[in-house]
């Protein structure tokens, strides 16, 4: 059999598809997986690096501005779906899938068009409580819709055709113990390890509260950091700790472009500092890390808050909004749950009901069922 997915932008729409396409090879053997993704996107380097092919298509976002140029880029935009949705098709006749399976991002809307125009079973599957622009435009095209949160499906014209599935987490999460993912990581079982992470792309404002952070962790060194910038943040972090924390990884303090080892990662860590993408919650429910959540405030409709207080709501995560806080008081937050067991282990166990352990094997069959 043969599957193409499409999904791209950030790591919240890529993994999903990852953890999909990686158990249906599990479950059927030698099934083909193909992959298309949006040129020069996050998704060409990801996809290749979990060994699956993926074939490149032009699209760009929809802009919101309300100008000349917000309208010339719309305009383009409309002209790259065309044009994408035309390679898209031959890309389709030539690969032959089976199902196509969509998981969010603009590449979506073009590749499960054409696959539904040549009439070939298409799935979509939306992680978000609120759903994004491009799934309410595919929800009439597609044979099935597949959602993450029990809420989502009143956003909807055709409830009939939703199914909450949650939302899929990659097998590689379930590999490690605490204890072995830190021993890989050099970490002392007894030292509790700070994960943050703020979005596949990094965050400006954030990577300024952890450039004050980091040097307070000298003084103090209760706990270990890792600390993904982001490609586009990266190098000016790395400039401003050179100059106010140069030994910071001596006292524990380690900065990486982006994890690329995040099951590992985020098995080692006893609190997790993060965004509010579904994906990113689905892996923290999965695993009961405890989490301070600061929602990006750069996302439509605020749908990121709205995921976070789901969390909050259960007692698994303490959400604080950008700009409400400093580098000081999430430095005390942290030490404050950190030394709190009791705390950190209600919090835990609030995360673990919230999971949905089996998503991966719910969308799964549905693919399945939808081919016959």
């Amino acid at each position: 059999m043969r599957f193409l997915f499409t999904c791209g932008g950030t790591a919240g729409h890529i993994n999903p598809a990852l953890a999909v396409a990686g158990r249906l090879q599990e479950l059927l053997g030698g099934c083909e997986i193909l992959f298309i993704g949006a040129k020069g996107m996050m998704e060409t380097e990801l996809v290749p690096r979990e060994g699956y092919e993926i074939r490149e298509i032009e699209i760009t976002n929809i802009s919101r501005e309300h100008s000349l140029h917000g309208m010339a880029h719309n305009i383009n935009t409309l002209k790259n779906v065309a044009v994408s949705t035309e390679k898209a098709k031959r890309i389709i006749r030539e690969f032959g899938p089976d199902a196509v399976i969509g998981t969010g991002g603009y590449v979506c809307f073009p590749v499960l068009t054409a696959a539904a125009k040549l009439h070939i079973p298409t799935l979509v599957h939306e992680s978000n409580a609120l759903p994004g622009l491009t799934t309410r435009l595919l929800a009439e095209k597609v044979d099935r819709v597949m959602v993450g949160f029990e809420d989502s499906r009143e956003h909807y014209a055709r409830p009939e055709k939703v199914t909450v599935t949650g939302t899929p987490v990659r097998g590689s999460f379930s590999r490690y113990t605490k204890e072995t993912a830190k021993k890989e990581l050099g970490i002392p079982n007894d030292r509790p390890l700070v994960v943050s992470v703020w979005g596949s792309l990094g965050a400006g404002h954030m990577n300024a509260v952890m450039a004050e952070l980091i040097p307070m962790m000298k003084d103090d060194r209760s706990f270990h950091l890792i600390h993904a910038a982001g490609g586009a943040y990266y190098d000016e972090l790395c400039e401003k700790l050179e100059k106010s924390a140069p030994d910071h990884e001596t006292f524990g303090a380690e900065v990486r472009r982006y994890i690329y080892d995040m099951p590992r990662v985020m098995a080692a860590a006893d609190l997790v500092l993060c965004r509010a993408g579904a994906s990113s919650l689905a892996e923290l429910t999965y695993l009961g890390k405890p989490a301070i959540i600061v929602p990006s405030p750069n996302v439509t409709n605020n749908h990121q808050e709205k995921n976070a207080r789901v969390l909050e709501r259960a007692g698994g995560a303490k959400v604080l909004l950008e700009g409400e806080f400093d580098a000081q008081s999430l430095f005390d937050g942290i030490r404050e749950l950190l030394s709190d067991g009791e705390k950190l282990g209600a919090m835990s166990e609030a995360m673990l009901a919230l999971s949905v352990p089996d998503a991966t094997d719910r969308i799964c069959g549905i693919i399945l069922e939808t081919l016959h």
